[in-house]
């Protein structure tokens, strides 16, 4: 007589995924709950309240100082009087309280003259002096077709233009050996090197000008994260879409496509700094500060195509790497010009960092010679070029 064991009974698992959604609403929920309750629990804070403001922007018409604040502290803030270098003047706009991450524009009646540095204290309604110096007090240009035509021209000059005529140097390189090809990509990584650490610095010295309400530096390596993160993502996946699989590097072109895209990120930066800076009466455009410009950036054009030299790519394919490099520029120096925050400079030249530094990621594996484990002698020389001509150039620009 035979038996048969019973069928077990299968068990219901529940999904992984459902798993990870049920805990994150349970933190979710128990934050949630904390914030709501346990602040209740808990004594108020003793001592005055803690009053901050930041100036974000500043706006000076014909009699009128206009200043955009926001609450970058804990608790609301009244702007009881306004005193522009000790002389109380008319306020509107700040008549009711300014919460926690708020904004609001001040208006002052004040006839100030242009080229003059005036200090602005804003008394709040606890007695506390907040100040906000005007170094040199100049008119803000009206937003108008004239002006940002102005802007579009100073970005094809200091960003198209050059990037083009350092790419013109593409056909001489084709003519050279391989140890030049090798020679220009050290060139490239040491120009790049500059660029990141130039950008680096200027990033987080906006961050140090702007109020801080999101961020002044934190900004800067955000935006530098995401970008090298970003990047490096994509070019994983594009490595596992490639149909050859003799390619172990980056191909020529993909190459030189990131290397446009991350000078155009450092560009866009770049223009956005510029175009506020002449809002603000900072910058003043000349020739000499046109040419030190272009000069700088025209070493930008011969990074896009070192990687080019042993490709033949056609004339449409390097009008558009140059555009790409060079474009930004244009868009920058009118959002500069037009929104005028320091906070979203800072961002975008993180950004820019980031992307330039996951190129030279990319790039240093090619500076090794064929059947050598590190680099030599002429790689090690080809960056030192590059961060020396970047620096040298780097001097003509001056505002």
């Amino acid at each position: 007589m035979s038996t048969e064991s019973p069928t077990a009974a299968p068990r219901y698992r529940i999904p992984t995924w459902l798993g990870w959604a049920g805990l994150v609403l349970l933190i979710g929920a128990v934050l949630a709950g904390l914030g709501l309750l346990g602040g209740r629990a808990l004594p108020e804070r003793l001592g005055p309240p803690v009053e901050e403001l930041a100036v974000e922007r500043t706006v000076l018409t014909p009699d009128t100082i206009s200043i955009t604040v926001r609450n970058t502290g804990p608790d609301p803030v009244t702007v009881a009087q306004v005193f522009v270098n000790d002389a109380f003047v008319d306020l509107s706009g700040g008549e009711e309280q300014i919460g926690r991450m708020s904004s609001a524009t001040l208006e002052l009646n004040y006839p100030w003259r242009e080229g003059q540095p005036y200090l602005v204290s804003m008394l709040t309604s606890t007695g506390l002096v907040i100040e906000h110096e005007i170094a040199a007090a100049v008119q803000t240009p009206k937003p108008e077709g004239s002006f940002f035509g102005l802007m579009v021209l100073l970005g094809v000059y200091v960003g198209v233009i050059p990037v083009l005529l350092g790419m013109l140097v593409l056909p001489l390189a084709r003519r050279a050996g391989g140890g030049v090809l090798r020679l220009l990509l050290a060139v490239t990584v040491g120009l790049l090197v500059f660029l990141v650490v130039d950008g680096t610095t200027e990033g987080l010295e906006l961050g140090r000008e702007s109020g801080g309400a999101f961020g002044g530096a934190e900004l800067v390596v955000l935006g530098a994260a995401l970008a090298f993160l970003t990047l490096t993502a994509v070019d994983r996946w594009l490595r596992t879409r490639r149909t050859r699989a003799a390619e172990q590097g980056a191909s020529g072109l993909r190459l030189a496509t990131m290397i446009a895209a991350g000078i155009g990120l450092h560009n866009l930066g770049e223009g956005l700094a510029i175009g506020s800076a002449y809002a603000i009466g900072e910058l003043a455009l000349g020739a000499f500060l046109v040419l030190g410009f272009a000069i700088h950036n025209t070493t930008e054009g011969v990074a896009i195509v070192a990687p080019l030299v042993r490709e033949r790519v056609r004339l449409l394919t390097l009008l558009a790497l140059g555009a790409l490099a060079g474009v930004p520029a244009i868009i920058g120096a009118v959002l500069g010009a037009s929104v005028n925050n320091a906070e979203l400079a800072a961002l975008l030249l993180g950004v820019g960092v980031g992307a330039i530094a996951q190129v030279i990621v990319q790039i240093i594996p090619a500076l090794r010679a064929e059947g050598h484990d590190r680099a030599d002698a002429t790689a090690v020389t080809g960056v030192i070029a590059g961060i020396v001509v970047m620096y040298l150039t780097g001097l003509l620009v001056t505002a």
